[in-house]
């Protein structure tokens, strides 16, 4: 199943999520109803629970007390929407909202903590790889279970979290693995799907603690006479039912819609990473360690996002079974393995912190020595682009380490500071040519003040040029820190950027990709709840916008006559009428981008089908050359299909 597929897959869920809402919502108004039935059939007259039983039953009772079931179950549906409103609206602001709410400590860019330096490291590296702005990168530092989880509406928004058990008790191999596993769900839907399951539950979860503190509450009731014991048993019996309803069909609900994803998710973490030792090793040390993947935080609501188990279920667990997980990714797997495991983890927490002193310290050393590094663009095949998208290879995420530690230490400093962030999106439009550079330079004071002007020159001055290559992934490093400075200011800075590009009457390529990308991302994260990933349009209803992205991409070809070719039989694939390629002049940034918002409509399978089209087309001439890349990544980016980046280090 690749991205397309679990796109449409999550739409339906969603589909499927409303109905089981539903349903649950009824079950539970009914078990309400039930008890008003309870409580109205009792009256003083009544000589025990024999006599209120037939009440109950007696047509003519329930008939004259329609008024009452009828305000009892409003009110109880209004409570259980209401709520579900309110926990989706106070959801809107993205990911970062959920993980703070249970506690989660933001990770500062000024870290000197070792393993959270090793966290931001494999975090930035996978972001890198799959061609995403790095997540918000969160720690549970009251938590010494192995757990973590993604939260978020999309990729720009993102958030992950980990324990600080994980941290301290994973290897860094593993610890790829778990974090693989969370990015899978970033890429298939799952987290969007998990925050609306998150706001629409609630309102039952919230009955549920209602219920909860009404029964405790009913051992204090009075009752001491023997002819009214059984009717007050049966009523605590009842609260017991009713307290428990919205609990049951909210894990229901949860282990429905969780259970395979988990699967599907620790499969993408392996051929993500290329080694099922890794999650399989953080999962066998879940096991191995007495407290597993328990929180000791209030877990039900999130529970369903989390790596592992949160709490011991007795119902409905939202996981797998844990040595069925294992069993899939490591076909050798026996249940003494983790007896054999928990006998050599005496010393594992200092191991794996001397380990990442180490990892921190070389790569602070190779960041002093590196002058650049060198980069070669990888090769990719039409046929499996589509498949390659939310899954890169395991030559990417090497490559992707390679250039993230050949970035002199002062931009990553400066890109991982909320005080920075800016300096380096402007270094990295800024032009070669030195009166051009001047001149952005001079925009930049302008619009953002002459501090920023001063401390962009001084790192354009005192560090290696950057190449090419590693300054799409220096912004995805940046991106998050960026983000968190004040909406007004963001504002500014984007139309800084449109400035600067524009400065000169031309917009080249890598200008239109970076801005491009920075303003995607930007939107998508300052209102993360209004994303859609996809839409219902069919490819032959924006013909036209089509016919314009392929021409735009077919104009950086090297060799126009088999590109044109190519570019036909593209067109025919897809069903369009065949026609040629067209130049679009010099107003082509705003014909391309109007065409794009358009193409974001598409379904997910005429957006699969597109994107392979256009791979073919890009590589016509059995080679893409770095702008036919670029171009590349940024139409996907647009229509909200990710693409990793295709680089290979020299």
């Amino acid at each position: 199943m690749n991205f397309f597929e679990h796109q449409n897959r999550a739409r339906h869920q969603s589909r499927w999520l409303i109905s089981a809402f539903l349903v649950a919502t009824a079950a539970v108004i009914l078990a309400v109803d039930f008890i008003v039935l309870l409580f109205l059939g009792v009256s003083p007259a009544s000589s025990g629970l024999e006599e209120a039983t037939l009440h109950w039953l007696d047509p003519n009772f329930i008939g004259s007390n329609l008024d009452s079931l009828a305000l009892s179950s409003a009110a109880t549906g209004g409570v259980i929407g209401l709520s579900s409103l309110y926990k989706i609206a106070s959801l809107r602001s993205g990911g970062g909202k959920v993980v703070t709410s249970l506690g989660g400590t933001h990770v500062d860019a000024d870290t000197r903590d070792p393993l959270c330096r090793r966290f931001r490291n494999v975090v930035e590296e996978i972001a890198i790889a799959s061609g995403v702005p790095a997540p918000d990168i969160y720690v549970l530092e009251q938590e010494s279970g192995i757990n973590a989880f993604a939260a978020g509406y999309s990729p720009s928004d993102a958030a992950i979290a980990v324990t600080r058990g994980t941290l301290e008790k994973l290897s860094r191999a593993e610890l790829q693995g778990v974090v693989a596993h969370e990015f899978s769900h970033i890429f298939n839907g799952d987290m969007r799907i998990n925050i609306r399951l998150m706001g629409l539950l609630f309102g039952i979860l919230l009955v549920s603690i209602v219920g909860r503190h009404i029964m405790h509450s009913a051992r204090f009731m009075g009752g001491s006479r023997r002819k009214e014991g059984g009717v007050i048993i049966f009523v605590g019996m009842s609260l017991m039912v009713v307290g428990y309803a919205g609990l049951f069909f909210a894990r229901w609900i949860k282990a429905a819609l969780s259970r395979q994803r988990e699967y599907l998710a620790d499969a993408s973490a392996v051929q993500f990473t290329r080694d099922p030792d890794g999650i399989g090793g953080a999962l066998k040390k879940i096991g191995a360690y007495s407290i597993g993947s328990y929180l000791e935080a209030e877990s039900e609501e999130v529970s369903h996002m989390l790596f592992g188990s949160g709490t011991q279920a007795i119902i409905f667990s939202t996981h797998p079974p844990l040595a069925k997980r294992i069993a899939r990714i490591d076909r050798q797997f026996k249940t003494s393995d983790i007896a054999e495991l928990a006998s050599q983890l005496a010393d594992n927490v200092r191991k794996e912190r001397e380990l990442a002193i180490k990892e921190m310290e070389a790569q602070e050393l190779a960041n002093q020595k590196s002058a650049g590094g060198g980069f070669a663009l990888g090769v990719f095949n039409p046929a499996e682009l589509a498949d390659a998208i939310g899954n890169p290879q395991l030559d990417a995420l090497l490559a992707a380490a390679t250039v993230a530690a050949s970035i002199p230490s002062e931009f990553e400093q400066a890109a991982h500071s909320i005080a920075g962030a800016p300096d380096v999106l402007m270094l990295s439009l800024l032009d070669n040519e030195p009166k051009i550079r001047d001149k952005q330079l001079l925009i930049i004071a302008e619009q953002l003040g002459n501090d920023i002007e001063r401390r962009v020159n001084y790192l354009m001055t005192t560090n290696p040029p950057l190449q090419r290559a590693q300054r799409m992934p220096l912004y995805e490093i940046t991106f998050p820190a960026l983000k968190r400075r004040p909406r007004d200011e963001l504002e500014r800075i984007s139309k800084t950027v449109r400035q600067i590009i524009l400065m000169d009457g031309e917009v080249e390529v890598f200008e239109y990709f970076l801005a491009k990308m920075f303003q995607l991302h930007l939107a998508d994260a300052m209102t993360p709840s209004q994303v859609r990933s996809s839409g219902r349009r069919r490819l032959q209803s924006v013909a036209s916008d089509v016919h314009i992205v392929m021409s735009v991409l077919a104009g950086q070809a090297g060799e126009k006559d088999r590109t044109e070719v190519v570019f036909s039989e593209a067109l025919k694939a897809l069903g369009l009428e065949r026609k040629p390629a067209v130049a679009l002049g010099p107003n082509w940034v705003n014909i391309l981008d109007q065409a794009l918002n358009r193409l974001d409509q598409l379904s997910p399978k005429a957006k699969q089908q597109l994107v392979a089209e256009l791979g073919n087309v890009a590589m016509a001439d059995d080679s893409a050359n770095i702008d036919e890349r670029e171009l590349l990544r940024v139409i996907c980016a647009t229509i909200h299909a990710p693409l990793p980046t295709f680089m290979r280090r020299q």
